[in-house]
């Protein structure tokens, strides 16, 4: 486990500002996923920024739908997605009430109940790859579109199914950013990913490779 963890629990507050300070702020929190077979934390170490309706990067640049409705706030909720037709990617919804904006939560370490993602990463190489990846760190914390929307300030009783504890932030000169990976068009550039340098959790970058559709052979 990460020495001198501190376990306060993040405010809603701290999710009320821009996206792009949020972001690099999440790395080195501590994510926790309750589920009735137990307790998962994870460190967060690598996050992308999508600023909604002014980002063409964005779920959300085109405007509201059913599909992206929690990426409008409030903030300090979930946003869960289905990707490529068998991945789920988790968000945490961030900056004022009615405005777009989310982090991608794309890699992190996981310090406690890494037997429980183990069950579910059984291709994970070693414990460094459990949630190495957003559809990856997804996976080990068994998430899905049920906690679409999941509130990480629940009430009392039960305790959230995902909450963030104020965890160990690394030092700023560790933190790095860069493009954001698989984007492309007009968001393809922006230098909104962000994580922690020489973590071996952090995933691969990759660039947008567009989808080529296969060729028509002449008849």
């Amino acid at each position: 486990m990460t020495k001198s963890l501190d376990r306060t629990p993040l405010t809603r507050d701290f999710f009320d500002r821009d996206v792009l300070e949020v972001a690099p702020d999440l790395l080195g929190r501590t994510l926790v996923r309750r589920e009735p077979a137990g307790t998962i934390e994870l460190r967060l170490t690598e996050v992308e920024a999508y600023a909604g309706e002014v980002d063409p990067g964005s779920h959300a640049f085109r405007g509201r739908t059913a599909r992206n409705s929690t990426m409008f706030g409030p903030p300090g909720h979930t946003y869960v997605y289905f990707t490529y037709g068998m991945w789920h990617c988790l968000n945490l919804v961030c900056g004022p009430d009615g405005h777009a904006s989310g982090v991608l939560l794309r890699a992190g370490e996981i310090d406690v109940g890494a037997h429980l993602a183990r069950d579910r990463r059984v291709s994970a190489r070693n414990d460094k790859e459990l949630a190495k990846g957003p559809a990856r760190l997804a996976t080990a914390l068994d998430v899905d579109r049920a906690l679409n929307g999941s509130d990480l300030f629940g009430g009392p009783a039960p305790a959230p199914a995902l909450s963030v504890l104020h965890g160990t932030p690394p030092p700023r000169d560790l933190v790095r950013s860069g493009p954001r990976t698989g984007v492309g068009g007009d968001g393809a550039h922006q230098p909104w990913r962000f994580w922690i340098d020489g973590d071996p959790t952090v995933s691969p970058y990759r660039a947008h490779a567009p989808r080529r559709r296969p060729s028509r052979k002449a008849t």
